[in-house]
Formats: C-alpha cells, sequence, structure tokens
C-alpha cells in the first residue's frame, strides 16, 4: 500500500508513519464487517486525520467505495466507482460554505446509500470530526444514520463500515447515552513509530528525547514545536490560551484546585466520586483522556498507551493529552 503526504506543518510534508496495529484494525473491520458504527476517539492532534486518510487508500485496494469527510478542513473526498455520485460530490463541495457543512455531512449518508442502490457491495463512510459541523444535539441522530446503513441498507451488500472520529470528551458522551457505536480509543503515536516521524523532519532540532518527553508522541503538537522553532514554551502557552487554562483555574473552587494539582502528579485521582465532576470539564476543555478501557489491544483501535507512565501524565484510567498539556495546567495552578 502506497503511504500518503501529510502536512504536519506549513511547507513541510511528510509521509504516514507506522500506525501498523491502527491500519490493520480498518482491514479487520473490512474483512469481517461490522454491526455498529466505531466511535474513535483519542487525543486532540493524535493522528486520527491520518489515519483516517490513509485508511482510505488502504480501503480502495480492499475494493471499496469510500466517502471520506472532514468539515474542519472544508474536505470531502471519494474514492468510488459510481461516476453521477461522483459528480454529485463534486457539486457539493463546489457549493458548500461554512454554514453548509452540516447540509454536507448528512449528505454523506445519502450518497453512500445511493451507492448501495447501485449495486456497490463495500461501502466506507470515514467521518473525521464532525461533530463540531453538526452540532452537539444532532451528534447521536448522525451515528444512528450511519448505522442504519449497516443494519438497513438500501439493498443487499457484503460490507458496510462506518468510522466516526473526535477529540471531545463531550460528544463522546452524548453518543455514550446510547448503543449505536462501539467506542475504540486511539492513542498518540508509540515510540518507534514517533521515531520515523521525527527522522522526517529537516534541519537541526533537539534531542529525540527531548521532543518525546514534551509531546508524548502527539504528532500535532510535533509540528506546532516546528513550526515555534522547537520552542516549546511558545507551544505550551499556545495550548494555555487556546484552552484558556488559567481563567479555567480561577473558576474552581479551594478543593477543586487541590484535587487538580494532585491530579498532575497522578491524572487517576480524578477517577473518583468526588473527581469525575472535575475530570468532565477537564475533558471538555481537551486537556484529558478518560476513562481508558485496558490495554487489551483489541478494545483499541490502534496501538493502546503503556499501562501508567508518570512521565508523560499517563495513568490507568486518564491520561494528559500531551506531556505540555499537564505542564500548562501546572504553570496555571502556580506550581
Amino acid at each position: 500500500m502506497e503511504r500518503i503526504k501529510l502536512r504536519l506543518a506549513p511547507r513541510l510534508e511528510v509521509q504516514f508513519a507506522d500506525r501498523e496495529l491502527a491500519l490493520k484494525r480498518m482491514e479487520e473491520w473490512a474483512r469481517e464487517g461490522v454491526v455498529d458504527v466505531q466511535l474513535v476517539y483519542g487525543p486532540e492532534g493524535c493522528g486520527k486525520t491520518a489515519w483516517l486518510r490513509q485508511s482510505v487508500a488502504l480501503l480502495k485496494e480492499l475494493g471499496f467505495d469510500v466517502i471520506y469527510l472532514n468539515p474542519l478542513e472544508r474536505e470531502i473526498a471519494a474514492e468510488v466507482g459510481v461516476g453521477d455520485v461522483k459528480r454529485r460530490i463534486a457539486e457539493i463541495l463546489r457549493e458548500a460554505t461554512d454554514e453548509a457543512w452540516a447540509r454536507v455531512a448528512w449528505a454523506t449518508v445519502d450518497l453512500a446509500k445511493e451507492l448501495i442502490r447501485t449495486g456497490r457491495r463495500k461501502i466506507a463512510v470515514l467521518a473525521d470530526d464532525v461533530f463540531q459541523a453538526i452540532g452537539l444535539h444532532k451528534a447521536a441522530a448522525y451515528v444512528k444514520g450511519l448505522l442504519g446503513l449497516i443494519e438497513y441498507p438500501p439493498r443487499s451488500v457484503d460490507v458496510v463500515v462506518a468510522v466516526v472520529a473526535t477529540s471531545e470528551g463531550l460528544t463522546r458522551r452524548e453518543i455514550g447515552r446510547h448503543r449505536w457505536a462501539s467506542h475504540r480509543p486511539i492513542w498518540n503515536m508509540p515510540r518507534d513509530g514517533f521515531i520515523q516521524l521525527y527522522g522526517q523532519i529537516p534541519g537541526e532540532k533537539p534531542l529525540f528525547e527531548e521532543v518525546w518527553r514534551a509531546t508524548g508522541g502527539n504528532p500535532k503538537l510535533l509540528g506546532e514545536l516546528y513550526k515555534a522553532g522547537w520552542s516549546a514554551e511558545k507551544a505550551l502557552r499556545e495550548i494555555a490560551d487556546e484552552r484558556r487554562i488559567t481563567a479555567f483555574v480561577k473558576t474552581l473552587r479551594d478543593e477543586e484546585r487541590e484535587l487538580l494539582r494532585r491530579a498532575v502528579d497522578d491524572p487517576d485521582v480524578l477517577y473518583t466520586r468526588e473527581g469525575i465532576p472535575l475530570m468532565e470539564r477537564l475533558a471538555d476543555l481537551n486537556l484529558i483522556v478518560d476513562t481508558l478501557p485496558e490495554r487489551d489491544p483489541w478494545f483499541w483501535a490502534g496501538e493502546p498507551p503503556p499501562e501508567r507512565d508518570p512521565e508523560l501524565g499517563i495513568g490507568r484510567h486518564i491520561a494528559w493529552q500531551t506531556p505540555l498539556h499537564r505542564e500548562a495546567v501546572r504553570r496555571a495552578l502556580g506550581g
């Protein structure tokens, strides 16, 4: 399978690296089929988009008609063998505006149905961070619409694969109220794969160990560091400003602030009755990923993180999205 090119930072393209287990999982879904929608979640910037885009190429090789949607990047693409559907997707893309992307998202479900009606036997819909376009209140309905493709296709098919990726804890909890999706976490890149990505960056750069300890294997953060001239301080300040972390900390009661201070060293302290309300607020700010399952790869869409890694801020049940996210919170607490 040809490895696609991806933009890591302005004027810096890299080749898709590693993610062998995640690609194997997509291939398993394609060969064995799925009984519900696969909701893939993980840290923001962990590589979900790169994996989905590489999966388009994989699924095409396996004989699938594939529709890929990414409203945040204003992208809808199709690797399909039906000319009318291709032309319709091109028309949708030309007509799409910022306000219209919610309609575009729903149109992908209709287009998949049209492919099935024309007799196509293998269909995949890959929806990337679509919930920001359609709104939280419609997230579950969108997943149910995709589930309808799997359970009640308009005519007989061999297999339908529907995958939705998100980094939003609030959306994941909303969808979790229903039994329409299997929740499959994916983590930042494993060390060996991250070395491959780091090795593609030209010019002088910090030692790999420094980059690893700052990013925890997060490819987006690697690109941010490169863009910032390898200044971890600048990247940290951007995280703090984007998440409004200082303002968030000021809203906390004294006991919550103390709990957060303890969570900086051990995020699992949030996995308690008194800690869960704060845990959910941190997840909504995309600072942590909560309720991680056991590390058996069967439960994951890709390579699971270690059982615990205090240096990277990974606990058994809760983990900071990256070490720099944790450090931004530590600074806001005055630690």
